[in-house]
């Protein structure tokens, strides 16, 4: 018997909750900054992780904007944990 496991998928949105990906974004950026990378009100105006999930599970390109970031936050190394 083999006690090999199935290779992992390489993208790191695998397994990963949307609350997981906008706490991360804000712990590494803050608001503010998370705000002018990505402008969309709910991290600009009282932003707080439960308005922005409820926007982002319901604006499409906004979800793109935020996954992408974290995509490439985590191919490059910057965010220190996982799933």
């Amino acid at each position: 018997m083999s006690d090999t496991q199935p290779p992992r998928s390489k993208d790191p949105l695998q397994g990963v909750t949307l609350e997981h990906i906008v706490t991360r974004l804000q712990a590494h950026y803050g608001w503010a900054a998370l705000g002018a990378l990505i402008d969309i009100r709910c991290f600009k105006q009282d932003p707080s992780i439960k308005s922005s999930l409820t926007f982002l599970r319901r604006t499409p390109w906004a979800r793109s904007k935020v996954e992408e970031l974290y995509r490439q936050l985590a191919l490059h190394g910057h965010l220190d944990d996982s799933p």
